[in-house]
């Protein structure tokens, strides 16, 4: 761990060997969709429900102030983006501002929050798919649909979505993200169309009591009557879940044809888009329906909308949901895709990872995580350790908001082609309230995400740090 400190020096596009430069093939407005694409999946259809059980009305709130703390990170992100337009995202910028050991730790975090969100939004898009191929007499066995511990062998559907996914990426950067803003047009609309008929029957009593369960994280009673961690902050750290995946836009930044003006453009833009969707989904579920009726149900949208008698909207939903939601795996399996690619190609991992095709796509790595993914989804129930992904992200959050911080003290007058508005303010309430979503996760989370950390510490220590030292020898000739 002699070089736990080394900070990495940025390599210009031109300095690079040419297999380890990416295609640059897109602009601001693949990257805005690529956001939207990946904030936006089954989280807004299933945590509708989750909110109001531990928030009520509040849930609003809630979302509210998960989507200002994401809102501080992502000025943080794009600022920090702009002025190192390089693939890796906080992993990157760890390494730039801090050194090796804090860029692992982040790029170790970053690991986990991609793989397992990868693997949940395959798993759930699989339990979608099942079901409308039931409906419509083309249901699988359960042996096919499940994995081992749910009574399956194998979730066919899960793995299929992962490879058809990875396939496209492989094939090119561009073509992805073209059917991906199609796929996020199909999704805005279908929840525009819940929006609009769920409005004509707002009810302003609905949101009375407005607070039932306070402001702060407390134990109480859930709609079930078992045990809940509930309050607005409580349901804001689950809720956060939903948010995230903008951060997958600085993953980007060596794929972009204008850098400097177009991942700015892409962080804030998708999250602005985000917050206003979710408030308006919110807003009108609440209003149309009680919230202590529809909080219990696994599908509260479907719910609301079959209490209003809007069966074909519910149907309309339901399909966009099995056909759009793959821009959720999409984002993610490019984003950590481009998170092993640049670690391999600094040399914590293996090195033969690092190597595009011609048509400058990392064909290795794609595989490799494709593969890592595809085990987890078809194989394991994702349920409480997928809030393990927040925990990483969180951290990923508070390293790139501090980065920013630190550039602004060590190299104030260094050119920055986004700035962010009152960095401090910014910079400082980004950390303090991802420091509080951590604490409002579950007790389990957080002792998981410790382990998940000293291992790869262990991993660290025996193979990255060796392996990173012995890159910068053969490097530096």
């Amino acid at each position: 761990m002699k070089n736990w400190n080394v900070r990495k020096a940025i390599v210009t596009r031109e300095e690079m060997p040419e297999h380890h430069r990416l295609a640059q093939t897109l602009s601001w407005p693949h990257l805005v969709a690529m956001g939207v694409g990946a904030i936006i999946g089954v989280g807004i259809l299933v945590l509708i429900g989750s909110g109001a059980a531990r928030a009520g009305p509040a849930m609003i709130l809630s979302f509210a102030i998960a989507g200002l703390i994401c809102a501080c990170a992502a000025l943080a992100y794009a600022e920090m983006a702009t002025m190192y337009p390089a693939s890796g995202s906080a992993y990157t910028y760890s390494y730039v501002v801090y050194g090796e050991l804090i860029a692992w730790i982040v790029g170790w975090s970053l690991i986990l929050e991609y793989s397992l969100v990868v693997s949940t939004v395959a798993v759930g898009w699989s339990g979608y798919a099942a079901g409308f191929l039931d409906r419509n007499g083309l249901g699988l066995p359960l042996a096919l649909v499940a994995g081992p511990e749910l009574g399956g062998i194998i979730n066919v559907p899960a793995i299929a979505i992962i490879v058809l996914v990875a396939g496209l990426l492989i094939y090119g950067m561009r073509e992805s993200a073209t059917v991906n803003a199609l796929l996020v047009l199909l999704k805005l609309v279908a929840l525009l169309l819940f929006v609009v008929v769920a409005l004509p029957l707002f009810n302003g009593a609905n949101f009375e009591p407005f607070m039932p369960n306070g402001f702060g994280k407390h134990w109480g009673i859930g709609p079930d009557g078992k045990p809940l961690e509930v309050g607005v902050m409580a349901a804001a750290a689950v809720m956060f879940f939903a948010f995230y995946g903008f951060d997958a836009i600085a993953t980007t930044a060596e794929e972009t044809k204008n850098p400097d003006r177009d991942l700015a453009i892409g962080i804030v833009g998708s999250m602005l888009i985000c917050v206003i969707v979710y408030m308006a989904v919110a807003a009108a579920a609440i209003g149309a329906v009680a919230y202590t009726r529809f909080a219990p149900s696994q599908e509260p949208i479907a719910f609301i909308l079959a209490e209003i008698n809007q069966v074909w909207v519910a149907k309309f939903i339901g399909l966009a949901a099995v056909v759009a939601i793959p821009t959720v795996i999409l984002a993610f399996l490019y984003g950590q895709s481009r998170i092993f690619f640049v670690m391999a190609r600094d040399g914590l991992l293996p090195a033969s990872l690092a190597r595009v095709s011609k048509r400058g796509t990392p064909v290795r790595i794609t595989l490799f995580t494709a593969t890592v993914v595809s085990v987890i989804a078809g194989l394991f129930p994702i349920d409480e350790i997928a809030a393990l992904a927040n925990a990483g992200t969180l951290l990923a959050f508070i390293a790139v908001c501090a980065a920013m911080l630190t550039m602004r003290r060590r190299e104030p007058n260094a050119p920055r082609k986004f700035t962010t508005p009152w960095p401090w303010v910014v910079g400082l309430f980004g950390i303090v309230g991802c420091i509080y979503l951590f604490l409002s996760l579950p007790q389990k989370t957080q002792i998981y995400f410790l382990i998940w950390n000293v291992i790869g510490l262990v991993i660290y220590v025996i193979y990255g740090g060796p392996r990173a030292e012995r890159a910068r020898a053969l490097q530096n000739g």
